[in-house]
């Protein structure tokens, strides 16, 4: 394929991303089981051209910026909260996963050497960080339950990685040390989080120098890449030090970020993060292009190996289950300091953890870097691939219905001496009105600016109004603001009937058409209609 037509498929993949999503978004379907339905789709379509897919390539493009963008959003004093869950879910039901899925896969196919076993075991085993955010963003889960889902999503590729890699050497050369495998494990983990803490603060410093939206923009970027590659040269794990930089970064980005930077950054990034995630979930659809091409190029030949895959598929899913239940309430026998904070979870809590559990790219990039020469390679190959389908497909469309069925509120209670939104915006127009009521002219004591004084009066009086009678005015409320809304829509319709006719040039179109925008969505802020980012 010549570079040209390369790029014309990348274009139609994309295209073809776009209409799935906007159909998933009318019909109500997860869009991230729509692209890859629609990637099958595209992969049995006769003719199309062949699209080999380079596992490193694919860990390197899509990874890091995903990586980066999903820690960067990820509120570090509630990760920090969570560390405990999170360990347990990536490194022990991780290691536990991998040993039942090698297990369960050897029982069903015994020709297959244990060592091959354990390293499908290790492929299938971690819950993928891109998978997980493109699903969790569409569902309603208590803060806590979204901070451990995606935090064990960021960082249990490292645990999974090493796993797969001593299963891989074992299998081809018969021998296993687990001594070098804790070893390993260790200098991924550490070196990995110094070189991503490295890169954080390093952009961070040039940041505070910077005075170009669009430079800070590429810089954060690039720090995605350089602590992935960095972290790769010298054989520690770029997952984790890609998790740790943006962690560094979105922990620091009120003060280092001035309001366009991060207004500007935060719509690049969103624009960049949908493109990604969309061709990647399309590309593994059409993966299966190649899961046909290694089994004959049928699909009546995926017979011989669909007992494995089932088999693999039950247990990653039992596995999992089998995992969480215990671990969740095993931490509150074990500690008192649990029992005294956290209040006993229901059972829906594990379950849903348990369910939460969908594997994306970083498994098939896996399945896919096996070498030519791997026992079993093309039934490892499939059994990944059903793994993914399955946690997608229908564990990712589910996921939502079953939260809702078992009535889980989404509404965590604040923890004590917290405010919510409501109360901290009385907190910040008093502040505003404060300074301004200390600007007084020096020869008459008379305020300086009475008028904007008067504003932050005003805007006081009503933050207070809205934080004392909530329930009280949610009717007014919603009158309020969807009035202010049609004002904006009006005007804005005005100021483009006087650009067709001539009447104002196109600088001044922008000029008052951004500043209506930014109305409109400090207005839907208020009123609670905004889309959140992240």
């Amino acid at each position: 394929m010549t570079p040209v037509a390369l790029f014309e498929v990348i274009l139609a993949l994309l295209g073809a991303a776009l209409l799935v999503s906007l159909a998933a978004g009318r019909l109500g379907f997860p869009p991230a089981a729509a692209l890859v339905l629609g990637g099958m789709a595209l992969a049995v379509v006769p003719g199309l051209p062949a699209f080999d897919l380079d596992p490193d390539l694919i860990m390197v493009l899509f990874l890091p910026p995903l990586l980066l963008a999903s820690a960067y959003f990820t509120v570090w004093r509630d990760f920090r909260a969570s560390l405990g869950p999170i360990l347990s879910l990536s490194l022990g039901a991780v290691l536990f996963t991998t040993l039942a899925v090698g297990l369960v896969a050897h029982a069903v196919a015994p020709a297959l050497p244990w060592a091959a076993c354990f390293a499908l075991g290790a492929i299938v085993s971690p819950p993928d960080a891109v998978a997980a955010k493109a699903v969790l963003a569409r569902v309603a889960l208590p803060r806590r339950m979204i901070t451990v889902l995606e935090g064990e999503s960021l960082v249990n590729d490292a645990s999974g990685l090493v796993l797969y890699r001593f299963a891989v050497a074992a299998a081809l050369t018969g021998s296993f040390s687990a001594s070098a495998a804790v070893g390993s494990f260790a200098w991924l983990a550490v070196a990995g989080v110094a070189i991503g803490l490295a890169c954080g603060m390093a952009v961070n410093a040039v940041v505070r120098r910077l005075h170009d939206a669009n430079a800070v923009t590429v810089l954060s970027f690039l720090a995605a890449y350089i602590a992935y590659l960095l972290a790769e040269e010298v054989h520690a794990s770029g997952v984790l030090a890609v998790v740790a930089c943006g962690l560094m970064m979105g922990g620091r980005e009120h003060e280092t970020f001035d309001a366009q930077a991060r207004r500007h950054a935060v719509a690049v990034w969103e624009f960049v993060v949908f493109v990604l995630e969309a061709l990647v979930f399309v590309l593994i659809g059409l993966a299966l292009r190649g899961v046909l091409a290694r089994t004959g190029g049928e699909l009546g030949s995926l017979s011989a190996g669909l007992p494995l895959a089932l088999a693999v598929t039950a247990a990653c899913v039992v596995a999992r289950l089998l995992w969480v239940f215990p671990a969740v309430y095993l931490r509150r026998i074990l500690s008192a300091r649990v029992r005294g904070q956290e209040p006993a979870p229901r059972p829906a809590v594990p379950l849903i953890v348990g369910w939460a559990g969908m594997r994306g790219v970083v498994t098939l990039a896996a399945a896919l870097a096996l070498p030519v020469d791997f026992p079993g390679r093309d039934a490892i190959l499939v059994a990944a691939f059903a793994v993914i389908l399955f946690t997608v497909l229908v564990q990712g469309t589910t996921l939502g219905p079953l939260i809702r069925r078992l009535g889980l509120d989404p509404a965590a209670q604040l923890p004590d001496g917290q405010l919510d939104a409501p109360m901290a915006r009385v907190v910040v127009h008093e502040a505003g009105l404060a300074a301004l009521e200390g600007l007084v002219r020096p020869e008459t004591g008379g305020l300086q600016h009475p008028r904007l004084v008067e504003e932050y009066r005003r805007r006081v009086r009503a933050a207070a109004r809205d934080r004392d009678e909530r329930a009280a005015l949610a009717a007014e409320k919603t009158e309020h603001f969807a009035a202010a809304l049609l004002a904006v829509r009006s005007g804005r319709s005005a100021l483009i009937g006087l650009h067709r006719e001539n009447r104002i040039h196109s600088s001044v179109l922008r000029q008052l058409e951004t500043e209506l925008d930014l109305e409109e969505l400090h207005l839907k802020g208020l009123a609670g209609t905004a889309p959140a980012h992240g």
